[in-house]
């Protein structure tokens, strides 16, 4: 065995294997969760925005769990937070099926999936600095291995969902129980095991010292997002629009200046406030695009090729990502030049995608999509690890929040946006007056902000248009404007790998400068 690829310690692939397995025990039920949907819809009742308040607890509990996490996991030490996401899991499904009645239901399922999202983040926050611990030397290649999990989570999900949920018709309630089998054997893998602790906690870090690199500047871009998410939130306690907007701001502001006192205001790295705001692109480019992808080519082709197209994307990424270490060495990549070859064959299959009007050619521009976003989260990390090792879990934490937080905020909601504005607007340039008809009661807008108000279609009207068997003209005109929404929103998601790629191109351009990437000691990192 290379040094390359041995671990730190003699229980190294136990506890990699164990961190894959709680990763993997997360995808089963964030999958078998977001199939199940429909089940809760019919059963309780639910609105598709009840719906999506309840999937947005999932984000957001993951974010509060991977942060706080991160920042006290070097001080209390990874087996406390295993046990304590253990306990969530099994919680969450206790929470969860309480929802019985159409009047209890809503508080029980979102509360639910705030906890078992709580119990992901934790476990994100042990297993990816603990990976980053134990194979200090191969980075990417192991953290790829780690997050394989996520789509073989995934997969696993949405096919027992799609079997036992469309063709035995069993209860929900059965389905999701299934994501305790792996929350067992992650449990029972973790179980009496040595944990190893980062270069910065065993060399007595303070939390001061950790968060030096993060600074200002990269508390900046995770406050900015805690904002935006505090603004939304604080609206669900009836405050007004710009209340709970100018209340969202003061929480990020004094944020920002907590970080300010813990690190005796240090700006922070230049270099990790950059791979911070890439991280937020990458969220929306990866999980904001996967949130949306199976509806759209759901609705471009048929539902049941949206499954279909979901699996093989999902099957690509985890392939692939067995695979980073060979793709570096026989491309002779370092992590960033991967990272800005997987931006440009993103860009090429989302370009691809908004064109597609085969299954066959879906297969094609989806799969060059999925082969383009598979290394980028995990390899993100990776980088965050390899240079900032004073930061300990602190910046590989922050930076999974900033992803998830980029989804839940920006990313979902914006992609959501363009298909509603895109929509509205092909049909307006189509037929006015059926625009008037079919339009929604309220208009979209991005981030709150009054100027990017547009009318997109009302949600009950185009259903019954595309669920109609033999359709009216005004119909077809109708289904036609929300596919053509459809490409252009793709098309709009490509330029953002396409900045990407400018940005890992800069950043190449600056380690060519300094002789290179490197790994980098605690004691390279300087004042």
């Amino acid at each position: 065995m290379s040094a390359k690829t041995e671990g730190i310690t003699p229980n190294a692939s136990r506890l990699l294997w164990a961190g894959f397995m709680a990763i993997l025990a997360a995808g089963v039920g964030f999958a078998i969760r977001g199939g199940i949907f429909d089940n809760w819809a019919h059963e309780f009742g639910f609105t598709a925005a009840q719906l999506g308040d309840i999937g947005g607890a999932g984000f957001n509990g993951f974010c509060f769990g991977i942060i706080v996490g991160g920042i006290i996991v070097d001080k209390i030490g990874y087996g406390k937070l295993v046990a304590l996401a253990f306990v969530l899991h099994v919680l969450s499904a206790i929470v969860t099926f309480q929802a019985s009645t159409p009047e209890n239901a809503y508080n029980w399922l979102k509360w639910g999936m705030f906890l078992f999202a709580y119990a992901n983040g934790t476990l994100e926050a042990v297993a990816n600095p603990l990976v980053a611990t134990i194979y200090p030397k191969n980075r990417t290649h192991f953290l790829n291995i780690l997050h394989a999990s996520w789509p073989a989570g995934m997969i696993l999900g949405t096919a027992l969902g799609w079997w036992l949920d469309d063709k035995l018709q069993l209860s929900w309630k059965v389905q999701l129980a299934l994501y305790l089998i792996p929350t067992a054997i992650y449990g029972i893998m973790f179980m009496g095991q040595k944990f190893p602790k980062s270069e910065a906690a065993e060399k007595g870090a303070s939390l001061g010292n950790m968060f030096k690199d993060v600074g200002i500047l990269g508390a900046l871009v995770a406050c900015s997002l805690l904002a935006l998410f505090f603004g939304n939130f604080l609206q669900l306690f009836g405050l007004s629009g710009d209340a709970a907007k100018n209340a969202g701001y003061l929480v990020g502001g004094l944020l920002v200046i907590l970080v300010g006192v813990i690190t005796r205001f240090s700006m922070g790295s230049v270099l990790l406030f950059v791979l911070f705001i890439t991280h937020a692109l990458i969220g929306s480019v990866e999980l904001g695009t996967d949130g949306w992808i199976q509806f759209i080519t759901g609705s471009l082709f048929t539902p049941e090729d949206g499954k279909y197209l979901f699996l093989w994307t999902s099957a690509i990424m985890f392939s692939l990502r067995f695979c980073a270490h060979w793709i570096e060495n026989t491309l002779k990549l370092s992590p960033i030049g991967l990272l800005l070859l997987c931006s440009i064959i993103a860009f090429i299959g989302l370009q691809m995608a908004s064109s597609m009007s085969t299954l066959t050619m879906a297969f094609i521009a989806l799969g060059i999509y999925a082969v383009g976003k598979t290394f980028f989260w995990p390899t993100m990390l990776a980088v965050a690890s390899d240079r900032f090792p004073r930061s300990g879990a602190v910046a590989i934490s922050i930076m999974g929040g900033i992803g998830m937080l980029s989804v839940g905020t920006v990313g979902g909601p914006g992609l959501g946006y363009c298909k509603d504005r895109f929509a509205g607007e092909a049909l307006k340039e189509k037929d006015a007056a059926l625009f008037e008809e079919y339009k929604a009661a309220k208009p979209s807008t991005f981030l709150n902000i009054d100027s990017t108000s547009a009318f997109g279609l009302d949600g009950k009207k185009l259903s019954d248009a595309k669920e109609a068997k033999e359709k009216t003209e005004p119909q077809k005109t109708v289904v036609a404007a929300d596919q053509a929404s459809d490409r252009k929103t793709l098309k709009f998601d490509s330029y953002i790998p396409a900045t990407m790629a400018a940005i890992y191109l800069l950043i190449l351009l600056y380690f060519k400068s300094i002789g290179g990437y490197k790994v980098l000691k605690l004691e390279e990192q300087g004042s």
